[in-house]
């Protein structure tokens, strides 16, 4: 029953949302009031990383009374619960891995962890989102504080471009989102999820109408996630931003940005899948052969790493292809274990970087084992999950997505990104045999000892990936059971 007024279940199902927000605007309350004359604001992180580990709790203790809430607007089940840990884990690993890049860029200061939080905010309500126009909502809440974030260095014009960049592109693509958005509240009358899913079950629509609809909400959604053919803005973006930007912007953004993805195409479109498919698996491939093949030709680590991700977006589509429950759950361990690597080897790379992000070359890993035998070995660890080495996440990852397409049929699909995935292992182990087989670049030499918490933030993300490469059995039977969407 429909009411005019928010419950107290309302407000506890948006529970880490409202705690998101607290703290972001109290980060920027206590920014002018704090600081030790020497770049450092510890107080602020250590309020950031209390605010993300608080709506972490939030949102386990809000899945334990599930439901709609907000007259349907929102929906607090497995599915959104996974996704809003996810996400604010991410955070929180991003502000332990950020911790000496800004102090050394004299850059800590209370706006960065406020535009963190409230980013993940917007994400928190993507994820829990179940009517096209509150995901729009949360969608802008999470762009426009990344756009933010990724000219957060306001003197590098590195930076500058970046941001301008990705606020234009990101803003160019927001529009097909809201287009494809009113063509189907014009073929359904509704902007409800499951609204639109029984509608479309129930009563023929036009299928030019539906086809464009969907297309048009299909180019807001593969921005976002980097997919082919709306990667070209993610190298230019990532190399640009600040390393722990480039980190979180890999990370979060994306796991939020599929999750959406699955959840309308898996429950709104769920009826006419054999209308979309075709158009994801042409996605799907695109995407891994242009960031494997494009990252074959990079030297620069970010740029790199850029295409790297735009390539692991593609087997993720994979999975969305499969239209399964199974390809839902691969998906979703797939976007966890992805995330604690790619955070971890952004880290690394600001570390290596320096100041000013001088040091970016390949070549400049030269010897790191030799140095800083801990740098290079989590790094090793987190390259090898990328390849999908067993014993890492990485290997589950790509193993049950591929079982998902088998399963579906898709058997020349599976085959080309296995063959994808052998690509890919040659620019990812050109860099381990550079940190390990040569002698040390004087980037490495000048390597001041990391601090303690970006010392946590590397064994963390390098323990998670081992843990769910060794024992993934408890995260995928919560996928599995938070993949039943319908």
């Amino acid at each position: 029953m429909n009411s005019l007024f928010p419950t107290p279940a309302d407000f506890l199902r948006v529970l880490p949302v409202l705690i998101l927000t607290l703290f972001g605007t109290l980060l920027m309350l206590l920014e002018p009031l704090t600081g030790d004359g020497k770049g450092e604001k510890p107080q602020l992180r250590w309020l950031a990383i209390l605010g993300l580990a608080l709506a972490m709790a939030g949102a386990v203790i809000a899945y334990g009374d599930p439901g709609p809430a907000f007259n349907g607007m929102l929906l607090v089940d497995g599915f959104g619960t996974f996704f809003t840990v996810l996400v604010a884990g991410t955070g929180l690993l991003t502000v332990f891995c950020a911790q000496d890049y800004l102090v050394r860029e004299r850059q800590e200061n209370g706006e960065f962890y406020a535009l963190l939080l409230f980013s993940i905010a917007g994400q928190c309500i993507m994820a829990t989102a179940n009517e096209l126009i509150i995901l729009f909502v949360g969608l802008e809440i999470s762009s426009i504080s990344s756009y933010i974030l990724a000219g957060f260095l306001r003197d590098d014009k590195r930076s500058s471009e970046s941001a301008l960049k990705y606020f234009l592109l990101g803003s160019f693509a927001t529009c097909f989102l809201l287009y494809g958005v009113a063509w189907i509240y014009g073929l359904t009358g509704s902007t409800n999820l499951s609204v639109i899913h029984y509608t479309l079950g129930a009563a023929p629509v036009n299928p030019r109408l539906l086809a464009l609809s969907v297309a048009l909400m299909f180019v807001g959604f593969a921005f976002k996630v980097s997919a082919a053919p709306f990667q070209i803005w993610a190298p230019d973006v990532y190399q640009g931003a600040p390393s722990p930007v480039s980190a979180f912007l890999s990370a979060a953004p994306k796991a939020t940005a599929f999750a959406i993805f699955l959840r309308v195409f898996m429950t709104a479109f769920g009826s006419v899948a054999d209308q979309w498919q075709p158009l994801f698996w042409t996605s799907a491939l695109a995407t891994m052969v242009v960031g494997n093949f494009a990252a074959l030709r990079q030297n620069n680590i970010k740029r790199l790493l850029a295409y790297s991700s735009i390539a692991h977006a593609g087997y993720v589509m994979v999975a969305v292809t499969s239209h399964s429950t199974v390809g839902t759950a691969a998906a979703m361990f797939y976007l966890a274990s992805y995330a604690f690597v790619n955070v971890g080897a952004f880290a690394v790379v600001s570390y290596v970087a320096a100041k000013g992000e001088k040091h970016l070359s390949i070549d400049d890993f030269a010897g790191l084992a030799e140095r800083q035998p801990l740098a290079a070995l989590v790094m090793t660890i987190f390259f090898t999950s990328l390849i999908g080495v067993p014993l890492t996440a990485g290997f589950f990852g790509k193993f049950y997505i591929f079982k998902a397409a088998l399963d579906a049929g898709m058997v020349w699909l599976t085959v080309l990104g296995l063959l994808n995935s052998a690509v890919a292992a040659y620019y990812y182990l050109r860099v381990i045999v550079v940190m390990y087989t040569h002698e040390p670049s004087q980037a490495v030499n000048d390597l001041e000892p990391a601090s303690s918490g970006l010392q946590i933030g590397w064994v963390t993300a390098a323990t998670a990936t081992v843990v769910l490469g060794v024992l993934p059995s408890a995260l995928l039977e919560f996928a599995s059971r938070a993949a039943l969407l319908r």
